[in-house]
């Protein structure tokens, strides 16, 4: 067996083992679609190895393994990977939720369920990461993880819907020229590395928070951006790399404050459009 496949298939064992835990029990009632049921979970499984394995040839494949190991990664990067692992987690949650509500499981144990679907599957990265001697597992990423899943679940507990959402959007910025190992050369690992062309994205649906009678647009949200830049190294930026001498950059957080648009609350009788709608949902328009 390839070296990469045998080290994906033992990564993802956890997550598949936890999700056929979660899974016992969510068709417990005549309502529920048992066939659509197992082609969810099996689109979940299938879902999980395949973008673990493209995260594990694009982002550990190149670098040496190691035993388990944590790291104090709390300070690097301006803090941005630790709101993109909250945003992950979210939004896989919100996912995991929304596939369980198709075949008919009950809100509840969907929201339980599939809300913590994103904390188990970034809790298979940081094995990843624990095994990786570049990196290590981060007590401050699981933290993350954690908040992620709690504010999905959490709203839809109080709300039965998402008021506060969070978003993401990416521009191409112009560090990756100085170190394409470490921020990406191809758009895939651009979009994973460059911390400096994502921007995170906290979006309130103002309408929810108003009256039944409002006529405040549903669809307009207000959002808070945050982004940070000139970073091409962790916690500080080098020097000199491989003999070549570097440019002196800042590093800037960057704040920002947009309207933004909440797909999934624009009417519509079309299940595709719906579908499409909820897909691209985690994008910040515009």
């Amino acid at each position: 067996m390839n070296k990469i496949i045998r080290h994906i298939l033992i990564f993802i064992l956890p997550i598949i083992l936890v999700e056929n835990a979660f899974t016992q029990g969510l068709a417990d009632t005549n309502q529920v679609n048992r066939k659509l049921l197992k082609g969810v979970i099996l689109f979940e499984s299938i879902s999980s190895v395949t973008t673990l394995g493209g995260l594990y040839s694009l982002w550990y494949a190149d670098y040496p393994r190691s035993s388990f190991h944590f790291i104090n990664d709390n300070k690097e990067w301006l803090q941005m990977d630790k709101i993109g692992h909250v945003t992950s987690a979210y939004n896989i949650g919100k996912t995991g939720y929304e596939l369980l509500r198709w075949p008919g499981v009950d809100k509840k144990k969907s929201v339980w369920y599939g809300g913590s679907l994103g904390f188990a599957y970034l809790t298979v990265v940081e094995i990843m990461d624990g095994f990786s001697k570049e990196w290590g597992a981060s007590l401050g990423d699981m933290t993350a993880n954690a908040f992620g899943s709690a504010l999905f679940i959490g709203q839809q507990l109080a709300w039965d819907e998402q008021r506060i959402m969070l978003k993401w959007s990416y521009h191409n910025s112009k560090y990756t020229q100085f170190r394409p190992g470490e921020l990406g050369s191809t758009l895939p690992e651009k979009l994973i590395k460059d911390y400096n062309g994502q921007t995170f994205w906290l979006s309130v649906n103002i309408n929810s928070f108003l009256h039944d009678d409002s006529k405040f647009p549903k669809w307009i949200n207000m959002a808070l951006g945050y982004r940070a830049d000139g970073m091409i190294g962790g916690r500080a930026n080098p020097t000199v790399i491989n003999g070549n001498v570097l440019p002196s950059f800042n590093r800037t957080r960057k704040y920002f404050l947009s309207l933004d648009l909440d797909l999934n609350r624009i009417e519509t009788r079309s299940k595709a459009l719906k579908t499409v709608f909820n897909i691209i949902g985690i994008l910040k328009f515009p």
